[in-house]
């Protein structure tokens, strides 16, 4: 028996013969190359905390996070320029070719961040030298996706196509899953302090291992059978990039793509999945190893549901379930977040009903910041909010011009924030909150863990419903010819920019107004345009002749 790819290339259709064997072959080499992949990006993702204090300069604790994030963001910024780099070269040259190139570029680069000087040895060309790796993996990463998902979507049946390319789908959590893994086996034969100093390499280091072992694989690979099939017949686009952007109606489906299906989908993956790990970390104080843990129980759980719902995407179509992921997330990602909360740490729960936080300033002094650098610079305000943020709290903002500034917990007198680097003013505010109650940090035996991994799970169960099926739809949505140029740049700009810089753009939202759940309007904001735009101008694909 053999499987049949059939799909109208340019002209006139094409028809490949696939064997079931090379199917599983082609779909595990591929599978199991972009895994290796994303474990090399979303490894800074997972240490982003411990980055903050290697390679950053120390005095503001949230600065030195947000710029580990921008770090984090920059490599996502710059996805979709691979994906117009690579997305020409596989248009052009071949599928395997292309993911053959972001390959080595994504291990060697990912090796090299493990032997980088810290902030401590080179001052501030560490975080610079931090920053370019974090530019090659962002530019490998987006010329890896469109070519996984193009070459096991171009050896599938179009019928079969949602639960052939969600196996592709899986690998991004499998990859953030195998990062926590190394992370945490390392944490547990290696002492803490000896990780902060050394420790942390290893993860990085162990890529090489895994870029020649991926390397290997995909020499084996043979070359798209649709794509060799357009080449032989001399139908290769000789300007993908122009025919892709320029040319309707390809641009219009660029557009409605992104807007109607890959913005939302990013914001949810990156909610459900890293900002929810951070939100454990920094917000509810619980300690990396247990964040960790519980995070790979939920992703363990949860997998199994893209592969589930890419094959559901192949019944009933792939916009339904996409759209409702997104409607789903931003219906309930307020109380889901606020119920975490309680199930995660009770005593900081209870510590904000009971014990009201007030910061009086004069609002003029207080910035946004976003990309934290040398150039920042912070007032005292700035200062108060960042050290009140790092310890999870909600507080309100009295706007008193000219006067200075103050803060008051529950019923105590205020305490000032004037000249706040020069007194001990963190040690009066810490004590002034440890009178009343406040956790330093959770207390696990008090954690209600059962609920805290079914809202996790349950996060992640939009993500698999957002995610699962989107290779397919893309893939749908595009002509053979320029297939990886076209699926490729809407989906790193929904996904590096709007998703990727979720967590920077969430953590400087809630600095900046004192709320901790308020950054959940982002997401919140992005899901709610995806589905009226994919709602209104996205048409379903299955059952349509393939473009």
């Amino acid at each position: 028996m053999r499987y049949v790819a059939a799909e109208r290339a340019a002209k006139r259709p094409a028809i490949v013969f696939v064997s079931p064997a090379e199917h599983r072959r082609v779909v595990f080499a591929s599978s199991l190359g972009t895994v290796f992949e994303w474990y090399d990006f979303y490894l800074y993702a997972t240490l982003a905390p411990f980055f903050a204090s290697l390679f950053f300069p120390p005095g503001n604790d949230t600065a030195a996070l947000l710029s580990a994030l921008a770090t984090y963001a920059a490599g996502f910024l710059i996805r979709p320029f691979g994906a117009i780099f690579f997305g020409r070269i596989g248009d052009q040259m071949g599928r395997k070719y292309a993911f053959l190139i972001t390959i080595v570029l994504m291990g060697t680069s990912t090796f090299a961040v493990g032997l980088l000087p810290t902030y401590e040895h080179i001052g501030w060309l560490a975080p610079l030298m931090l920053v370019l790796l974090r530019l090659a993996q962002g530019f490998a990463l987006g010329g890896e996706y469109g070519g996984a998902a193009t070459y096991v979507a171009e050896h599938t049946p179009v019928s079969q196509r949602g639960l052939a390319t969600s196996w592709i789908q899986t690998t991004a959590t499998v990859g953030f899953l195998l990062s926590l893994m190394i992370i945490v086996l390392c944490r547990s034969f290696i002492p803490e302090d000896q990780f902060k100093s050394w420790g942390w390499r290893i993860p990085f280091l162990i890529s090489i291992v895994l870029l020649v072992f991926s390397a290997y694989i995909r020499l084996k690979l043979n070359e798209s059978p649709l794509y060799q099939h357009m080449k032989e017949a001399g139908e290769i686009s000789r300007a993908p990039i122009w025919e892709s952007f320029f040319r309707l109606p390809n641009g219009w489906y660029i557009l409605l793509a992104l807007l109607g299906a890959t913005a939302g989908q990013g914001v949810v993956w990156y909610t459900g999945q890293f900002y929810a790990l951070f939100f454990l970390q920094i917000t509810l104080k619980i300690d990396y190893d247990a964040a960790y843990l519980i995070m790979m129980i939920a992703l363990l759980i949860s997998t199994p549901f893209f592969v589930i719902f890419g094959w559901l995407s192949d019944k009933i179509g792939r916009k339904p379930i996409i759209l409702a992921g997104c409607l789903l997330a931003a219906l309930t990602y307020l109380p889901i977040f606020t119920a975490l909360t309680k199930a995660a740490n009770p005593d900081l729960a209870n510590f904000q009903r009971n014990v009201k936080v007030t910061l009086t300033t004069d609002a003029s002094t207080c910035q946004f910041h976003l990309f934290v650098g040398p150039w920042s610079e912070f007032s005292d305000c700035d200062r108060a909010k960042d050290y009140l943020t790092k310890l999870g709290l909600s507080f309100e903002t009295l706007d008193r011009p000219g006067a200075p500034g103050s803060i008051k917990i529950g019923n105590l007198t205020e305490l000032p924030i004037d000249r706040w680097d020069a007194r001990n003013r963190k040690d009066n505010v810490l004590m002034a909150l440890t009178i009343q109650g406040y956790p330093l940090s959770a207390d696990l035996a008090k954690m209600n863990m059962p609920v805290v991994v079914l809202l996790l799970v349950l996060m992640m169960i939009y993500v698999c419903m957002v995610y699962g099926p989107m290779a397919a739809f893309l893939v749908d949505l595009f002509p053979t010819r320029i297939r990886y140029t076209s699926l490729s740049f809407p989906y790193h700009i929904g996904n590096g920019w709007f998703g990727g810089l979720l967590p920077l753009v969430a953590t400087a939202m809630v600095a900046a107004s004192g709320n901790i759940y308020y950054g959940l309007w982002y997401p919140i904001g992005i899901a709610l345009m995806t589905f009226v735009v994919g709602l209104i101008f996205l048409r379903e694909r299955i059952g349509r002749p393939p473009r």
